[in-house]
């Protein structure tokens, strides 16, 4: 489905050229003044409004804002002769998403009306998956991979079965294993990293040690089995647990007892076993590193968490509420994240999953400026997939070089005056704030250029 635009030219031949080159790509509606235009605002909804800025009527500076009051509200181009600093930057403030200045090729036109189109469906399609955040559990994403993680788990989480939590690193599987524990109704959830406890100190720490059974062990203490006991035991990286203790475990499950080191009395626990590894224990049964009877005990039911690069339609859903949640941390306000920002966390490819889009957010949520994450605030490694890095079509490329050519003309703004910001804005004819919000889109660092 085409979006819509609506056209504010009051010359006719003009606007007739504008029409027919928009109309590529777009359904257009034209007006010939203000008032008109207004109208149409009023009864239609569009993607983008192209506007002239010299009307007989209201001008172009009432039909920005009366586009940009609409909910929801469209990006808006503003078209005009007199190219003018002070005029240009008084409109982006405003909320236009660009400025073209007559005379202008109608190719340009429409490659600047696709990229606010653009703007407008990443806007919205951010606004719809944020009202979805406190529909959602704690299993955040509208993937069809994650529909099926999300069901299974409703399904699986009240019944005291064990399950078997598979996947990469980073994908979320103690994030599944305490929603599985919501759903239990179980008293209490323990967690422990198998891979981050000495070998050595691994069966005390499970099963819990008699006072004198060894140098050290002054007094009994409970293991983590008797901890849970009620509740849900969670065993991460269980991948890495040793074959003595492999043996110990699936006694420990098959009998519902444990006892502790240095004694010969078994216990009885009443505990839910949830693992989690990011191994292929198919492939360690075979090698003789994992116990297969411990395997098949293990996954009763198997959970498996795909990693987020073949999620991509859960990042915004999933950046939002790591952008609120590290915002009411670090900032004590809500931020915003930039739709180039959004689209450059899309086309990340995560290796680190979704452990590494949090922590990327975090990092995000220190460094904004203002209350809009952009691309200049983002970790250096996400930096490069933002939209207008790496090969692409013609207009990408167009888009580069317009980027490059804004940042090398910042660059010497800098160096001639000396890396004083407020110098360089009176140079440049713009208000130091909006310099700094170039230099942050840009990535241009003002201290650099201090003597």
């Amino acid at each position: 489905m085409r979006e819509r635009v609506l056209l504010v030219e009051d010359r006719a031949h003009l606007r007739a050229l504008l029409a027919r080159t928009l109309g590529a790509a777009f359904d257009v509606d034209e007006a010939p003044d203000g008032a008109h235009a207004l109208t149409l605002l009023a009864a239609t909804d569009y993607a983008v409004v192209v506007s002239d800025v010299r009307l007989p009527d209201i001008g172009g500076e009432a039909v920005l804002a009366a586009a940009r009051a609409k909910d929801p509200a469209p990006e808006v181009v503003l078209m005009t002769a007199f190219a003018e600093v002070p005029a240009a930057v008084a409109a982006l403030r405003a909320g236009a998403y660009d400025y073209l200045a007559k005379p202008f090729e109608p190719a340009d036109l429409l490659r600047v009306v696709e990229r606010a189109a653009e703007r407008w469906a990443l806007v919205g399609r951010a606004r719809l998956l944020e009202a979805a955040l406190d529909a959602q559990s704690g299993l955040l994403g509208a993937s069809a991979a994650m529909v099926a993680v999300r069901r299974l788990a409703e399904r699986v989480g009240p019944l005291p079965v064990t399950v078997l939590l598979t996947g990469e690193s980073g994908t979320g599987k103690e994030v599944v294993a305490r929603e599985l524990h919501r759903l239990s109704g179980r008293a209490r959830f323990v967690a422990v990293n198998c891979g981050a406890i000495p070998e050595n100190l691994l069966e005390p720490e499970l099963f819990g040690v008699a006072k004198g059974a060894y140098t050290g062990a002054t007094a009994d203490r409970k293991g983590l089995f008797e901890e849970a006991h009620g509740g849900t035991l969670f065993l991460d990286e269980i991948g890495d647990l040793p074959l003595p203790l492999q043996v110990k475990l699936n006694r420990a499950l098959e009998e519902g007892e444990v006892r502790r080191v240095g004694e010969t009395r078994a216990r009885t626990v009443d505990v839910r076993l949830l693992t989690a590894t990011h191994r292929d224990l198919e492939a360690m049964v075979a090698e003789g590193t994992f116990r297969a009877d411990l395997t098949y005990r293990l996954r009763v039911m198997r959970i498996h968490l795909p990693p987020l690069r073949d999620r991509v339609e859960d990042i915004p859903l999933l950046a939002a509420r790591f952008l609120q949640v590290a915002a009411a941390r670090y900032r004590g306000r809500p931020l915003r994240l930039d739709p180039d920002a959004l689209a450059a966390l899309e086309r990340a490819p995560w290796p680190g999953n979704v452990r590494e889009l949090k922590h990327a957010l975090e990092h995000a949520a220190v460094l904004a400026g203002d209350d809009l994450v952009t691309v200049a605030d983002l970790p250096d490694e996400l930096r490069a997939t933002a939209p207008d890095a790496g090969a692409g079509t013609y207009r990408d490329a167009v888009e580069r070089a317009r980027d490059r050519a804004g940042r090398d003309y910042l660059v010497a703004l800098l160096r001639r005056a000396g890396g004083n910001v407020t110098k360089a804005a009176d140079e440049a004819g713009v208000e130091r704030e909006t310099l700094h919000r170039l230099l942050r889109r840009h990535g241009v660092e003002a201290g650099r250029f201090r003597e």
